[in-house]
């Protein structure tokens, strides 16, 4: 039988609405106002894959597909995790090192973009969100982020500024340099 390829923004897609839908699921005290706004919160996850390989994308869709099945919120348990309110879900050391990385690129784009990046979240607030999000992730999503870490930083790229340059296109800037200029005048 013939393999189709993956057409990672379908893939993207699908990943947007099973994390929307677990997201309007996460359990707090009060309603938080980011929920009356999912349009921009799928325009940040889809952000947040931009500089993921497809593989990579599919990992992560089959482990939400799996999550689903099972009755477990990966949303949910990312942010009790940001908030210590469970164990770590993992003792994979690949979390770590990929935050690292990505704490490193982060570091970076705040010396070049501070205009863009002030309103984001601190260096150790970033790292807690991200440990958060990467322990929720399977062995197998893990290993494949991995390798598109480690590829990334072959070909001197930052996985953390294609994030930003997606978002700045989403907001329809060609280019993020073109957003920070935006936010001088």
């Amino acid at each position: 039988m013939e393999r189709r390829p993956v057409d990672q923004r379908d893939v993207i897609e699908q990943i947007l609405d099973i994390e929307a839908d677990m997201f309007r699921r996460v359990p707090t005290r009060e309603e938080p106002s980011c929920r009356a706004f999912m349009e921009d919160m799928k325009m940040h996850r889809r952000g947040q894959f931009a500089g993921w390989s497809a593989e990579t994308c599919a990992c992560y869709l089959e482990d939400l597909r799996r999550a689903r099945r099972t009755g477990r919120n990966l949303m949910t348990l990312k942010y009790a995790r940001m908030d210590d309110l469970v164990p770590p879900l993992t003792d994979n050391p690949l979390v770590g090192r990929i935050r690292d990385r990505y704490v490193s690129w982060q570091r970076q784009l705040q010396r070049d973009y501070p205009g863009t990046l002030r309103q984001g979240r601190d260096l150790e607030d970033f790292a807690r969100y991200l440990s958060g999000e990467l322990e929720t992730y399977s062995d197998a999503t893990l290993a494949s982020l991995w390798g598109d870490v480690k590829r990334a930083d072959r070909e001197g790229r930052n996985l953390s500024r294609e994030v930003y340059e997606s978002l700045a296109r989403q907001a329809g800037f060609d280019t993020l340099a073109d957003l920070e200029d935006s936010l001088k005048h």
